[in-house]
């Protein structure tokens, strides 16, 4: 995800026009370094203080997976077996792979189109779960064209998304076949995708079957929930920019259509849908403009906006988590 940031008082706008005191150079012509600069402690140590913050967290995470629904909390494994946090490398390095590689596709896109940005900022999580809230980067200026709108905001999830798809076939490999009546816990919902490579791995399975997950394919089936989350045609999520870019004033159609299927699926599924319902509210259905709309975007950039539609419907799972 990407966060715009305006450098003085005013409120918010990505569509704003900035201050230029030059009015002859256009605001992909100056350095990046002119438009906004950071201070030590926001432009290296806060985002990697929270990068080492999440490394703990997520290896504590992936660490205590296998003992969820034990007696022992996550305070009392970590105190008690503090040689087991180890083994949360494999979750916590595969989980991480994919945030970095999805939160760089937004950085290096932001800097090759001259908008200021800062590091990934991770957020450290509770153990409970996968151990961090995702990342995100702060754009410290309007994006003006609809080009760079685009290319910011379709980059991080292709990126997460290719990323996400080598570390599920890479932990389906490592996976097992278990008796779907021994299992207990936590159901993970399966997305087209995740269902046609385990097909493609193990074959059709009987009805009494199902897949005992590596942590690799924990933290891959994760890194496909988060690109989904992300391609939601929504506000300021990575779908809303793309959206908004591809279809223009459309995209606030979308987010009023795709809300209320939200909360539907929260009703009959999932709960969780009802805060991403909820967070839509807080950000805005609609999108802001952007200065040069009218701009096409070319064919390669239609295409590839057609592309990432089609990746959110293969790896959306209407109801990703269950309890069993």
């Amino acid at each position: 995800m990407n966060l715009d940031e305006r450098n003085d008082d005013r409120p918010i706008r990505s569509g704003e026009l900035p201050i230029v005191a030059d009015p002859s150079a256009a605001p992909s012509d100056r350095p990046v370094d002119d438009e906004f600069e950071e201070t030590p402690f926001s432009k290296w140590i806060l985002p990697i203080s929270l990068f080492i913050a999440t490394i703990f967290t997520t290896l504590w995470a992936g660490a205590y997976l296998p003992y969820t629904l034990g007696k022992r909390g996550p305070v009392d494994f970590l105190l008690d077996s503090p040689e087991l946090l180890w083994s949360g490398i494999p979750f916590s390095a595969t989980l991480l792979l994919i945030l970095v590689t999805h939160e760089c596709g937004h950085y290096v896109l932001s800097r090759i189109h001259g908008v200021p940005a800062s590091l990934p900022l991770f957020i450290p999580g509770l153990p409970y779960f996968i151990g961090t809230f995702g990342a995100i980067i702060r754009l410290h200026g309007p994006i003006m064209n609809r080009r760079a709108l685009f290319d910011i905001g379709v980059s991080g999830p292709i990126a997460g998304f290719i990323a996400a798809v080598v570390a599920l076939i890479i932990g389906l490999n490592l996976s097992t076949v278990v008796d779907r009546t021994a299992t207990h816990g936590w159901q993970f919902g399966e997305p087209l995708l995740s269902q046609f490579i385990a097909w493609l791995v193990f074959g059709p399975l009987s009805p009494q079957d199902t897949i005992g997950l590596h942590p690799i394919g924990v933290a891959a089936w994760f890194g496909l929930l988060v690109t989904s989350l992300n391609l939601l045609p929504i506000g300021q999520l990575d779908g809303g920019h793309v959206a908004y870019a591809l279809w223009g004033k459309h995209q606030r159609t979308m987010a009023f259509i795709m809300v209320p299927i939200l909360i539907v699926l929260g009703y009959v599924g999932w709960p969780g849908w009802w805060l991403w319902a909820f967070m839509a509210g807080l950000w805005g259905f609609g999108h802001p403009p952007v200065h040069d709309s009218h701009v096409p975007l070319g064919r390669k950039r239609v295409v590839i906006g057609w592309i990432a539609v089609a990746v959110l419907v293969l790896t959306f799972a209407p109801i990703p988590l269950s309890h069993h």
